[in-house]
């Protein structure tokens, strides 16, 4: 998970490239990311428990810094969800198992902030 929150970080401290001024498939790579984030989210709080917002937190300074329009920015958080709830449904203990997808979805991620984050 490291890779993916070092990622994130990169993101989100890159240029300043607005959601407005994304190629449509930078938006989809910022889609997909979402997705992850959601996934990471809930595979932490797994093993970490509920009250833990640590990638929610990350989920917002993604918005934050690509200020999207409202349909994009609510496609955002659809897919946030949708990778939450996913993750969620398959993974509801902390276990090896759930530790080895984080480690999968973290690299997945890390790969997609840094696409995002590339002018």
């Amino acid at each position: 998970m490291k890779w993916l929150a070092a990622a994130a970080l990169v993101l989100a401290t890159a240029g300043s490239a607005l959601a407005q001024d994304r190629t449509p498939a930078q938006r989809q790579t910022l889609t997909d990311l979402a997705y992850a984030l959601g996934q990471s989210h809930a595979l932490r709080q797994a093993c970490v428990g509920a009250a833990d917002q640590y990638w929610r937190e990350r989920m917002g300074q993604l918005l934050q810094t690509e200020t999207p329009d409202e349909a994009f920015e609510r496609g955002l958080r659809e897919s946030f969800n949708t990778g939450y709830a996913a993750a969620q449904a398959q993974f509801s203990a902390c276990d090896a198992r759930s530790q080895a997808e984080a480690a999968q979805v973290a690299r997945h991620g890390a790969s997609l902030a840094e696409a995002a984050g590339k002018p």
